[in-house]
């Protein structure tokens, strides 16, 4: 069966909903996105295995050429839930437009692997002397329990590894980390007219509140990284739910916050931190304080700078590799000993947002970026 042309392939993965929330009315399974990639790299004489990570959620690997070695080209195979009514059209149906393709994923991220087999389907006639790894993951916009999977196998990828995500064509090689937190404070309730009926859940977070702040303080101090934007750790105290009534004692208050930390800062350490912190105030206050991950944490990113990978990056691309706030699998993928970089052709501005878009005069610098990059890691031996 022949394969379908590029823009063919980018309406069909468009058109496959595969959203992926914490929130169970909005999930979807991601097994329509999965099986169209195996499908297509199948008959291009790719192995695929397809796992299921969770119930209807799957990871694809496709893998041509055999040995050591060898290039993974990554991407998630999700998108984030959407409002319909802001979108110009049809979110789940491809659209051209203003020299752009508008649709679902386009940018964030599904039309990345429509480029990737633009790339390697023309390379395939030569000899491939080290693996072409393709890998879709699941559940990226939410838990990240794809890459989480890969990485608890440990089962060895390639030894350079490009995750599509968008950048703009430019390579990214430092991102931070993210923490969402849970703080919950469980008090005793009375009447408003005593105090010393009760134990205020909500006073105490007040404090809570204040030693989160001055944490941020200390590690803003201390810890300082000027390749990004915003050069320190962040903590944004996100939504608090807390109490019922003007004239009763809170009993019970919680917060909500993330934190975002630079290379080099361990998300148990800073867990630790905040947690002996807290414990004065829960003694003072008479409360109980407990503190835990909404999500598991997501590490912070690095590549080193002199690494093959991010220099034949620079090189192909013009462009210096730089570090942003978002957060992406490459943790994982650096854990299974792959050399980790993150490049693709959507613009993050663009992401998550209605009508997002792939503008066109980035396809064929991408295609050809794609094929300099599987030449250098497949199709030349391997060095020492």
């Amino acid at each position: 069966m022949p394969i379908p042309s590029l823009k063919e392939q980018f309406a069909a993965l468009i058109a496959a909903p595969s959203v992926s929330c914490t929130q169970p009315g909005w999930d979807q399974s991601n097994r329509a996105v999965i099986e169209l990639l195996a499908g297509w790299l199948g008959e291009l004489g790719f192995a695929c295995e397809t796992p299921e990570v969770a119930p209807g959620k799957f990871n694809l690997l496709a893998v041509y050429g055999s040995g050591p070695g060898g290039l993974v080209l990554a991407g998630h195979s999700d998108t984030v839930p959407y409002d319909a009514g802001l979108w110009t059209s049809d979110p789940l149906r491809l659209r051209e437009a203003d020299d752009r393709w508008y649709g679902l994923g386009s940018c964030d991220m599904k039309g990345f692997f429509a480029l990737v087999i633009e790339a390697v389907r023309t390379l395939l006639d030569q000899p491939f002397l080290q693996p072409l790894l393709i890998l879709a993951t699941c559940d990226e916009e939410s838990s990240m329990s794809g890459a989480r999977a890969l990485a608890a196998a440990g089962q060895p990828l390639g030894r350079a590894a490009l995750i599509g995500e968008p950048t703009g064509l430019r390579p990214v090689r430092l991102h931070k980390g993210i923490m969402m937190e849970r703080l919950d404070i469980l008090g005793q309730s009375g009447h408003s007219s005593n105090p010393a009926y009760g134990h205020s859940a909500l006073e105490a977070m007040h404090a809570a509140m204040g030693e989160l702040l001055a944490l941020r303080r200390e590690w803003q101090a201390e810890f300082n990284n000027p390749l990004f934007d915003v050069p320190g750790p962040t903590l944004n105290l996100g939504c608090i739910h807390g109490g019922d009534n003007p004239n009763r004692i809170c009993g019970q208050c919680a917060l909500e916050f993330d934190l975002r930390p630079l290379p080099g800062m361990d998300p148990a350490q800073l867990r630790t931190a905040i947690r002996q912190r807290l414990q004065p105030l829960a003694e003072q206050h008479r409360v109980n304080i407990e503190l835990a991950p909404i999500f598991p944490s997501v590490p912070a990113f690095e590549q080193a700078a002199d690494s093959e990978l991010v220099q034949l990056a620079e090189r192909l691309t013009g462009h210096a590799a730089h570090a942003v706030a978002f957060a992406t699998e490459a943790p994982y993928l650096q854990q299974l000993g792959c050399q980790t970089l993150i490049l693709g052709p959507g613009d993050i501005a663009c992401a998550h947002q209605p009508d997002e878009y792939l503008a066109l005069a980035r396809i064929e610098p991408t295609v050809q970026l794609l094929r300099r990059m599987i030449e250098h890691y497949c199709l030349q031996p391997a060095r020492a």
